[in-house]
């Protein structure tokens, strides 16, 4: 039996952490640094669950994004992964969709940074590449993240903004994106 559940990163147990911890590890190929992780902690995960055992997870953390000179309560997406031998059987968009319930109940906007090969699936859920530039504040300034264009994506909450301006996000170690 499948089970898909959202619980706030302060109710995950220690053992639940390490879980989530060992799943993205196996899914991203040991590519999931600590600062990764950090990014996935601090707001709503989404855990599926077949007989008990994690096969796949995503979180939903607030961060503020500039957009059309205004600070936009976002609802960040980070961490989605499902376990390699699981994949192709709906348990992402399981995941997907109990994260944009969160999203548009409680912001103006979702983001997500698409992983490579990832793109078409969000775009299929209705997630709107943003085709134009992006940026990042940073403690020296706002500082462009040309490696980033191409795979920042959003979901519209209510008007959909004008996907040709910029896209500043807030700092963070790591990956700003």
């Amino acid at each position: 039996m499948t089970e898909v559940r959202t619980v706030h990163s302060a109710d995950l147990g220690a053992d639940e952490l390490k879980a989530v911890r060992m799943l993205l590890d196996a899914a991203f190929e040991d590519d999931f640094a600590e600062t990764d992780w950090d990014h996935t902690l601090g707001g709503m995960h989404a855990l599926v669950r077949e007989d008990g055992e994690l096969i796949g997870h995503g979180s939903v953390v607030q961060r503020r994004l500039l957009l059309g000179g205004r600070a936009v309560r976002t609802g960040y997406v980070e961490g989605v992964a499902v376990r390699p031998d699981r994949r192709g059987q709906g348990h992402g968009a399981a995941v997907m969709t109990a994260l944009e319930r969160v999203v548009r109940s409680a912001y103006d906007l979702g983001a997500l940074s698409a992983a490579e090969g990832a793109a078409g699936f969000y775009r299929a859920r209705g997630w709107q590449l943003w085709q134009g530039r992006t940026c990042v504040l940073a403690p020296t300034g706002i500082e462009r993240t040309p490696e980033d264009d191409g795979s920042t994506y959003v979901l519209p909450v209510g008007a959909v903004p004008d996907l040709h301006g910029v896209l500043v996000c807030d700092w963070r170690d790591g990956d700003v994106w």
